[in-house]
């Protein structure tokens, strides 16, 4: 029960009140009847969450600078033939970028909508300025003897566009990502954490590349070339969380025993919506 000019507020004893995309509420849990008990480091009380933060912001600034390189990779066929099976075509930020979104389940896990979603906005605050800094400079008038301003052009002038199609993909895969896997958690408490994290990325994942191929390489590649590049990159970036979720399981599983916050929501710091207190004490 909480106060709110003297009169309490009490939760629903089976009610689990989950986060909005607005952040307003977080993941509330009962543990009386049958409702899982929901658990989250409470806002603010993280002891590793900036380290999270910093790589998850320096992970999406190295992809968003890689992805400016298409990559095609010819599979070998059968011996004597002389020709290719399959090529496949991908960025070279899909070599980092999947990570991303193993350290968005982190976040979401442990730290639940709110923790992610500050990471989402911080990570394209950054990739923002970056870009504009990479423009600014692209633009500048050569120095003498600059033999490289051509090629730095046409590296980091694209490297807006690759932000814009950032924004229009990465932003919602990832809020949709963690949405997911919190929901999720708030029906199923701590068990089932694979699932969730499968799941998530999966809704994420294909969200986030559809938008982010066609805005970034529209007019760039097209026909069967695109769509190798769109269905490459899902099923490679999924394909990269199914394999590394039992190392991503295990460092969720150390960060919950070393965050001393990591408690069920109705013991940890009550959650603010609007001006009511809510918590199940």
């Amino acid at each position: 029960m909480s106060r709110n000019g003297g009169k309490g507020l009490k939760m629903n004893s089976n009610s689990v009140v989950e986060e909005a995309v607005t952040g307003t509420i977080n993941v509330v849990g009962s543990r009386t009847g049958s409702q899982p008990q929901v658990r989250f480091v409470a806002p603010g009380k993280g002891r590793f969450f900036d380290l999270f933060l910093a790589l998850f912001v320096a992970l999406l600034l190295m992809s968003n600078i890689a992805a400016t390189k298409l990559i095609g990779l010819e599979l070998p066929g059968v011996p004597g033939t002389g020709g290719s099976f399959f090529s496949l075509v991908f960025d070279g930020g899909a070599v980092m970028f999947p990570f991303t979104y193993i350290l968005g389940d982190v976040l979401s896990e442990v730290y639940g909508f709110r923790g992610a979603r500050r990471a989402v906005l911080a990570g394209f605050a950054v990739s923002i300025l970056a870009s504009i800094l990479f423009y600014l400079v692209a633009i500048a008038p050569p120095g003498p003897g600059d033999v490289n301003h051509q090629a730095f052009q046409a590296i980091f002038g694209f490297v807006p566009r690759v932000v814009a199609a950032s924004l229009a993909g990465y932003v919602v895969g990832q809020l949709l990502n963690a949405l997911v896997l919190v929901k999720m958690k708030g029906r199923t408490g701590e068990r089932f954490l694979w699932g969730r994290m499968i799941a998530s990325t999966l809704v994420g994942e294909l969200v986030d590349t559809v938008l982010f191929c066609t805005v970034a390489f529209a007019g760039v590649i097209s026909g069967a070339d695109f769509w190798n590049y769109v269905v490459t990159g899902y099923i490679y970036k999924c394909g990269l969380e199914i394999v590394m979720s039992p190392l991503s399981i295990q460092v969720i599983r150390l960060v919950k025993h070393g965050e001393c916050s990591y408690l069920p929501v109705s013991d940890a710091v009550p959650v603010m919506s609007g001006s009511v207190e809510i918590s199940d004490s």
